[in-house]
């Protein structure tokens, strides 16, 4: 049974959602306060989470972002569901991190269809990630960069294996730590310092001046799919 957790304020369309979910066979828990919000999530762990953007007590695309950067939540998706209905508000928060934008009023029917799109979407999760000409095959457990197969540890194939599948995510060391090494581990954060470090020797174009693994001053690291590719792809090329 796949788990939802439901942020919403109106209490007439929470108990409206709350119904219809759990008679089409999803378990819901809900707030209808943005406070506790990532605590109920972490929580529940659920499958997918419903927000509302205008919440009192704290605003939606801040959780939002907050479960971006949470490596226990980064995964789950976010549907937003708000009456924000213009374009720079629709961008503002697909680009935070949002799976889908829902606008209210909306029908019933085509958000459960939307839900299960979702779970679809994740029902096989990807066996090969692509990104700045860097392949990682999870099956295999190998790593090529432009087609040449990279010689990588374990650690070092799990931690450009949660970057690259959460690309765009900004991750302090200690959540780093957390996910790649265990919560348990008896090691210091500067030793993600010195991971990072080997990694960009072995897939960046120039280590001094990565473009794919990104330092966020004051935060920590990010993998860059985006913007990295064509850069990384212009190094090469003005090397050739």
């Amino acid at each position: 049974m796949k788990k939802i957790v439901l942020i919403e304020d109106d209490a007439d369309l929470f108990a409206l959602l709350k119904y219809n979910l759990e008679k089409e066979g999803f378990a819901l828990k809900g707030l209808q306060s943005g406070v506790g919000a990532l605590e109920l999530c972490r929580g529940y762990d659920p499958d997918l989470v419903l927000l509302d953007i205008m919440l009192p007590g704290s605003d939606g695309l801040e959780i939002c972002k907050a479960m971006r950067t949470d490596p226990d939540l980064a995964h789950v998706p976010i549907i937003f569901l708000t009456a924000r209905a213009s374009e720079a508000d629709r961008i503002v928060g697909l680009e935070l991190g949002a799976n889908d934008y829902v606008v209210k009023p909306f029908f019933i029917r085509e958000l459960i269809a939307r839900i299960k799109l979702q779970f679809r979407n994740l029902s096989t999760p990807a066996r090969v990630l692509k990104a700045g000409g860097i392949e990682l095959d999870r099956t295999s457990c190998q790593v090529k960069h432009r087609d040449r197969l990279l010689s990588l540890t374990a650690t070092e194939f799990r931690l450009l294996d949660f970057l690259m599948s959460r690309a765009g995510a900004v991750f302090s060391r200690e959540q780093l730590l957390d996910a790649v090494w265990g919560q348990n581990c008896a090691i210091t954060d500067r030793t993600v310092d010195v991971y990072i470090l080997r990694l960009r020797q072995k897939i960046e174009a120039d280590s001094a001046n990565p473009t794919l693994i990104q330092s966020v001053r004051g935060f920590g690291y990010m993998f860059r799919a985006d913007k990295a590719a064509a850069a990384a792809e212009t190094s090469v090329l003005a090397a050739g």
